[in-house]
């Protein structure tokens, strides 16, 4: 966490202008990849990034420095808001069981580390919306299957179904793009 964070929050919770323009400007890039993730485009990640904003700043009360870093607090923020605009805007659809996926996934991960972020994060925009969002959430975001699943209101056969498939289709793409 920066060390000015706690000074600029208790500006912010103070409705001072000047200190919620310094946390936007410190965490910007990083909520902005956040949403870029979840997004299909950069005007939707803009839009999700703009949400995120208001509930940031709007529940910045609810902010417990002894439970959670800000970073990790308003990161958490941020994947909320993605999951809202979603939830809000798209139908999702996670009717896949762990039994109907017999193609599971070899743990070959090396193809994964031949592309960067910003190649990878363009491929993940183009993933259906349930891997998309499962692979954010256990991969990018770290919460666990349970979590996801309590979250989503899915089973974790689900969520693991979705990451397995998102996996599979993550490593086809890849494969095209550096013709393995």
């Amino acid at each position: 966490m920066h060390s000015d964070d706690l000074k600029t929050i208790k500006k912010c919770l103070r409705k001072n202008p000047r200190a919620q323009r310094e946390l936007y400007e410190r965490y910007k890039r990083k909520w902005f990849m956040i949403c870029l993730r979840y997004a299909q485009n950069k005007s939707e990640a803009e839009d999700i990034l703009q949400e995120g904003l208001i509930s940031v700043f709007n529940n910045l009360r609810q902010f417990d420095s002894r439970k959670a870093s800000f970073p990790a607090w308003s990161n958490k923020v941020m994947v909320n808001a993605a999951l809202q605009h979603i939830r809000k805007w798209k139908k999702l659809d996670f009717n896949d069981s762990i039994d109907d996926f017999e193609n599971q996934l070899p743990d070959q991960e090396e193809i994964f580390d031949t592309i960067g972020a910003k190649e990878l994060t363009l491929l993940i925009q183009k993933l259906p919306e349930g891997y998309k969002i499962v692979f954010n959430m256990y991969v990018v975001e770290g919460y666990m299957h349970k979590e996801i699943a309590d979250i989503l209101g899915i089973s974790e056969s689900t969520s693991k179904t979705q990451l397995l498939k998102a996996k599979k289709m993550l490593r086809n793409q890849l494969e095209k793009v550096l013709n393995y």
